[in-house]
């Protein structure tokens, strides 16, 4: 009796904010009455977004710490040899350990910025961060990891960066979004999803970024690894294959993650991610991230600091325009922007529709503004380090549990603010604990082959290109680039059979008007001849 009386004292309670909240002017601002929600269900959906969507927060930064930042050969300990940053070296290990803290606050604050914008100005319950793919293409295709790509510098490729999210900008503000992406064919845009899909996945699932199942082998390119241990000289594998504790560690991670999404537990990426961080974090032991190294031992001072502020000293206004009359920093300007119109533009919409905000013209009430937050969103972020800003599917946790409204994306975004503060955890999150995570994003980013019209070779051709070039070649550019080609190679046949069928239409009637002036000229009556 007791405790149905305090559940009944709680609904009372709830019911009490509710109402005080809907007639207040954040209720009006809403329009929580309007789009039948209260405060109470719009923070239930912004926790589920969240908790959903958090692990980019060090997602992010593991991989965009890959491409080594702002560090170089001159950060490496002595004797400071030109493949210093490719091998074990304390100087270069600590400085890229600052600019994981960096990117970690860099995204966080990034997210924070644009999920409340889009709460504010655009009155929808989307949740935005540095997406996915963009920053695996910078990190891996443009830089390289540790810098080795060569051609691109850290410092020039987030200025491209900041230069498409100029253009992305202004094509949104003058309407053009829509109508670009309307351009790119409907298989192409699900298979640079999926593609890029596999491409993240291959990074989860090696050694650097990932859990290290798969390494290079001499006779046939990759194989299976998963060593306990690898001959830093040679790279050989060491204590045989699949032996590694932590790429087991890892495995187990990716189960739990499987088995909450099977039963559409809310937060299942982010359980899996924290079962394997916790117990790496035990020093002394097989799978630990503080090995007794001098490098463990002060990332270890660091985590236990706990709640930290962390200022960014590194990667922030970065910006080199010094490099743009090569030829590789435009193909990336133009590779980001082809993926921002196709991706990130398909996502919102989507979004949209499944809030059930979109109308039977195809708008939706603040799409104007959502595609101005999210291309600004990629500005800000840029100068802070990281890659394009966008609307996370993730939202769509948040709007099961009956987010309607831009307070949702508000409170999101007061999430990100708090995590702030706890970057000396969140910058201790393992390689093996986000491969799974990484193979996990590119389980669900596949399930969009099966709108691919596979029947016609016309779509299935370039759509397959697309999809096993971009892990194969490394390169998400080289499977867009191989997709588009084909596309139009294959269809030259449709349009060359298009004009000569509008050649012979045509003749046709020019023969069929000839022939009309020349039976008029014939049939004239004789006395208009004289005249």
């Amino acid at each position: 009796m007791g405790r149905v009386k305090s559940c009944s004292v709680f609904s009372q309670m709830e019911k009490t904010l509710n109402d005080a909240v809907s007639n207040s002017f954040i209720g009006t601002y809403f329009k929580l009455q309007q789009r039948k929600t209260c405060f109470t269900k719009e923070l239930r959906a912004a926790t589920a977004t969240f908790l959903t969507m958090a692990y980019i927060i060090t997602v992010n930064a593991t991989i965009l710490t890959a491409s080594g930042g702002t560090c170089s050969v001159a950060d490496c300990s002595p004797p400071a040899t030109p493949d210093c940053t490719l091998k074990p070296n304390a100087g270069y290990e600590t400085c890229l350990a600052k600019t994981k803290n960096d990117l970690v606050v860099a995204t966080s604050v990034t997210a924070m910025v644009s999920s409340i914008a889009m709460g504010l100005l655009a009155n929808l319950p989307l949740g935005l961060a540095p997406g996915m793919g963009p920053n695996a293409y910078l990190a891996f295709n443009l830089v390289g990891y540790h810098g080795s790509g060569g051609s691109i510098s850290y410092r020039t490729a987030i200025t491209v960066v900041f230069v498409e999210g100029c253009a992305f900008l202004f094509v949104s503000a003058f309407g053009l979004r829509g109508k670009l992406a309307k351009l790119i064919p409907h298989s192409i845009r699900l298979a640079c999803a999926a593609g890029i899909g596999l491409f993240i996945a291959f990074v989860g699932l090696q050694s650097n970024q990932g859990v290290g199942l798969i390494g290079p082998d001499d006779s046939n390119l990759v194989t299976i690894t998963a060593c306990k241990s690898v001959d830093l000289e040679t790279g050989a594998c060491l204590g045989g294959k699949l032996q590694s504790p932590k790429f087991w560690l890892g495995v187990l991670g990716f189960l739990i993650t499987s088995y909450g999404l099977m039963k559409n537990v809310k937060g299942s990426m982010i359980y899996g991610i924290l079962f394997v961080t916790f117990v790496s974090w035990f020093r002394h032991t097989e799978v630990t991230y503080f090995p007794d190294t001098l490098i463990g031992d002060g990332n270890f001072s660091y985590f236990k600091k706990v709640v930290d502020f962390h200022k960014i000293e590194s990667t922030a206004w970065v910006f080199r325009f010094s490099d743009f009359d090569k030829r590789e920093v435009w193909e990336a300007l133009v590779t980001l922007f082809y993926v921002d119109v196709i991706a990130m533009t398909g996502i919102m919409y989507t979004m949209a529709e499944i809030g059930e905000f979109v109308d039977e013209n195809g708008n939706f009430e603040g799409e104007y503004m959502a595609y101005i937050v999210d291309a600004a969103g990629t500005i800000v972020g840029s100068a802070l380090g990281v890659t394009t800003t966008a609307t996370f599917v993730e939202s769509s946790a948040g709007m099961r549990e009956g987010g309607r409204t831009g307070l949702t994306a508000v409170i999101i975004g007061l999430f990100f603010f708090l995590s702030l503060f706890f970057t000396p955890l969140l910058s201790s999150v393992p390689p093996w604990a986000i491969g799974p995570s990484l193979v996990m994003v590119g389980v669900m980013m596949m399930k969009v082959v099966k709108d691919i019209d596979w029947s016609n070779v016309k779509e299935a051709v370039p759509a397959f290109a697309i999809m096993i070039l971009m892990p194969l070649t490394y390169s998400i550019a080289n499977g867009i680039v191989a997709g588009i080609g084909l596309y139009v190679a294959l269809s030259l046949f449709d349009y060359a059979a298009s004009i000569i069928n509008w050649l012979g239409k045509m003749r046709k009637r020019m023969i069929k008007e000839h022939n009309q002036v020349s039976a008029t000229a014939t049939n004239v009556d004789p006395i208009v001849e004289i005249i």
